[in-house]
Parts: structure tokens; sequence; C-alpha cells
């Protein structure tokens, strides 16, 4: 293979990427705009409408990675990419702009369908552009950007609520009346920004391959790795199984796809059910249990983000190096283990910053691990004419998962506190390594048509 170019495919590879940005911070910038929307739309005394405000941006989500799959294999990734940048746009601005609950529920509505978009093809996007040697690290950018997008969010709620509540403890009419619209609208700058060069990047060269395009696949894949390389994708291509000529859901059902499919709804559970979302979604309830005032929760949260992002490097470092299957076993059985003791430090009323180190530990552990490392694994384990459709699933699987975390957390928290709740997840991590240890196969160094017979067979 000729030299990659590696400076188009970063550029091509962080644009689609911006999909991933928008995501971590439309999913994590309501947790810190929530002190203050709650008292302007009077929901304070109403669990289950503080619940439905928080949760709400789900049902878009499921929506949005179900119909990006269809849409996606059969219309191409670049116009979905593009379709979400509109929706992350227009949610942005419209959930900041309302003074109605039921328009700010249907503008959150509207950026999960955004979301649920991202979260698919961005992913995919990636995958198919890059070669096979470096494909584990360059999907993890899209990880990167989601946690950097989450770092944003916690930063821009914590200056903006700064900002308009000098002092902590007392919330003033101007912070309830706009604080959280500012959270929202410092949105606006990045949704726009990945609208205009959403236009620039190509279309995946697979998808164009696939879908008979095959001369505009190649001058894709000349672009990034020479005409040596473009030649040997093409052919990888070309000498797909006939049988997967059909782009269906029924192909989903096929004997050869089942199994597979499985693995990837399985996974995508397990990076929910793990746990660490509660940690971010629940922060303020998980730090005040621990001990922690309003402010320091705040700060508190932006340790979290931080450690998020240089971890996300480790794992961009290290997923070609270790491989997948490594950093799967190193994330299941430390979040198990980690979950155990945090379990105990709850019971025993432990505070302080041993319950900051347990927690900065576990998302360290997940960022390196399961959080990039699933969407490695998604975007790689799928036949490329179905890819879409079959991410579609395990996405919407995932965020199914997302929203019963979600929503189970009050509850078990309630029912079992916080230190029968821990020992749950961790539970559920050690069940996930033993599902990786007998069902996950190793996929760095192979091609995604290597992968596709292999795993198809």
């Amino acid at each position: 293979m000729e030299k990659t170019n590696t400076f188009y495919l970063l550029l091509i590879t962080l644009v689609s990427a911006m999909g991933g940005l928008l995501f971590g911070y439309d999913w994590v910038v309501i947790g810190g705009a929530k002190i203050f929307y709650e008292p302007f739309f009077g929901i304070e005394g109403s669990a289950s409408l503080r619940g439905w405000a928080m949760s709400s941006a789900l049902i878009g989500c499921l929506a949005g990675a179900l119909l990006a799959g269809a849409w996606s294999d059969r219309y191409g990734r670049k116009k979905m990419l593009i379709i979400a940048s509109v929706l992350f746009t227009v949610s942005a601005y419209g959930t900041g702009a309302v003074d109605s609950f039921t328009w700010f529920v249907l503008y959150r509505i509207l950026g999960g369908f955004g979301i649920g978009i991202a979260s698919n093809i961005s992913p995919i996007y990636i995958a198919e552009v890059s070669p096979a040697s470096v494909r584990g690290r360059f999907v993890s950018i899209n990880q990167l950007t989601i946690v950097l997008g989450i770092l944003a969010a916690q930063l821009a709620n914590w200056q903006i609520g700064k900002y308009f509540m000098p002092d902590s403890n007392l919330l003033s009419a101007d912070a309830v009346g706009w604080a959280w619209r500012w959270m929202f609208w410092a949105e606006l700058v990045p949704a726009i920004v990945f609208f205009i060069l959403s236009f620039v990047i190509p279309e995946s060269p697979r998808w164009l391959a696939v879908n008979h395009k095959e001369e505009a696949a190649r001058n894709v894949f000349e672009r990034i790795g020479g005409s040596q390389y473009a030649g040997s994708e093409i052919n990888q291509i070309r000498q797909l199984p006939p049988s997967q000529e059909k782009n269906d859901w029924k192909t989903l059902l096929q004997p050869n796809v089942r199994k597979v499919l499985l693995i990837g709804v399985v996974l995508a559970v397990f990076q929910q059910w793990c746990g660490i979302n509660v940690i971010f979604n629940y922060a303020h309830e998980i730090f005040s249990v621990a001990g922690y005032t309003v402010s320091d929760v705040l700060m508190n949260i932006v340790i979290t983000g931080v450690t998020n992002v240089v971890f996300t490097f480790v794992a961009i470092y290290t997923v070609d190096r270790w491989g997948r299957r490594a950093l799967m076993f190193v994330g299941s059985t430390g979040l198990a283990v980690i979950y155990a003791v945090m379990g105990g430090c709850y019971y025993f009323q432990v505070s302080g910053w041993p319950m900051l180190l347990l927690v900065v530990l576990a998302i360290a552990c997940y960022a390196m691990s399961l959080a990039p490392v699933v969407w490695v694994v998604l975007s790689e384990i799928f036949p490329v004419r179905i890819r879409g459709a079959a991410m579609a699933v395990s996405t919407f699987f995932l965020w199914t998962a997302c929203f019963l975390l979600t929503y189970t957390f009050p509850i078990l928290n309630e029912w079992l506190k916080a230190s029968g709740t821990f020992c749950i997840y961790g539970g559920i991590c050690f069940a996930g390594f033993l599902f990786i240890r007998s069902q996950l196969p190793e996929t760095k160094g192979k091609s995604l048509e290597e992968l596709e017979k292999e795993l198809t067979k």
C-alpha cells in the first residue's frame, strides 16, 4: 500500500466526528440546565415531569437510530450527516427560545433524533473510509469528540451558571429565566460549523462501491491511500458473497447474520447497562450523597469530564496495539471491581475525596475501553450492504438500554440505596466480561471485507 494521506483522512474523520461532538454536548447539557429550567417551567414538584424533561430526547434517539440505518444504506452516509447537522441546529436554537414546556420537550426530541442519527452514522462513515491498520484509532476519534462535547457542555454549564448565579446557593430570577437558554444556545456554534463542513466531505467509498459507483469510490480511495490501495479495496468489495446483494431488514434474520447482530446488540446494551451514564445524568445526586455541596458538585462534574477526555486518548493509542478484546476485558473487569468497592463505601457511608476518586477511576476505565471500543466493534462487524440497518438495530437497543438505565436509577436508588445499585451494575459488568470472552472475536488489523467473510461464513 502506498503511503496513507493521513491529513486528508484525519480531516474527513474530524468533520464526520463533529456529529459525535454534538451528540456529547446535546446529551449532557440538560444535566446542568435542569437546575434553572425546572423552576422556570414550574416542574420541581413533579417527578414524572422532571423525568420526562430529562429522558424525552431518548424518544428521538430511538427513532433517529432506527431510521438512519435504512436511510443511510439507501441514500448514503453523507446525506444523513447533513440531516443530523440540521436537526442539531434547529434543536439548539428552539430549546433555548421557547417559553412552553411542551415545546421544550418537542425540541429535545428533535435533538434526540439528531443524536440517534449521529451515533449511528458517524462511526460507520469513519470505519468505511479508514484503512484496516488504523481503523480502530480513527473510529475512536468519534468517541473523543463525544467526550469533548460532554466536557464542553460541562464547562459551558459551569461558566454560564457561575455568571448568572455568583452565589452558587441562591437562584436569581435572571438565572432561572436565562441561564438554561444560553446553555442550549451555545451548541449553535459547532452545529452550524458541522452543517457547513458536512457538504465538503466525500461520500463513503464503500457505500459508493456497493451501489455500483465504482469510479467515484476509486477516486475517494485513491485520495486516501493511492492507486494501489484503491484497486485493492475495490477488488475486495467485488469479491463479497453474492448472497449479500439483498439490502433489506429481512437480511438481518438470515442465519449467517443473526449471530453477528446478536453480538452487536448485546455489546450495545452492555455499554449502557455497565452504569457509567448514571454518573453523568445524575451527578448531582451521586455527589450529594457522598457529602458534596452544590458548588463542589459542579466542579467535580468538570473533573469527571476532563478524566473522560484524557483516558479516551489512552484508548486511541492502544486500540490498534492491544486489540479490541483486551480493552473490553479491562473495561468489564475493572468496572466490576470499582463498583463493588463503591457499593461498599456507600454502605459504610464513606464521603468526600475517596468517593470522587472512585468515580474518576470508573470513568477512566470506561473511557479507555467500553466507551470507544464498542463503537469501533459495531462499525466493523456488520456486512457492508446492511451495515446501516444492522447498526440501526444495535443503536436502537443501545438507546433503549440507556432509557431503561436512566429511568430505573432513581427507583433502584430509592429501593436499594446507592450501595445496592452500584453492586448490581458491578454484577452486570462481570456478566459482560463472560460474554465478551466467549463470543467476541478480535477484529484489529483485518479489513472490513475480511471480517465480513469470517463472521458471516
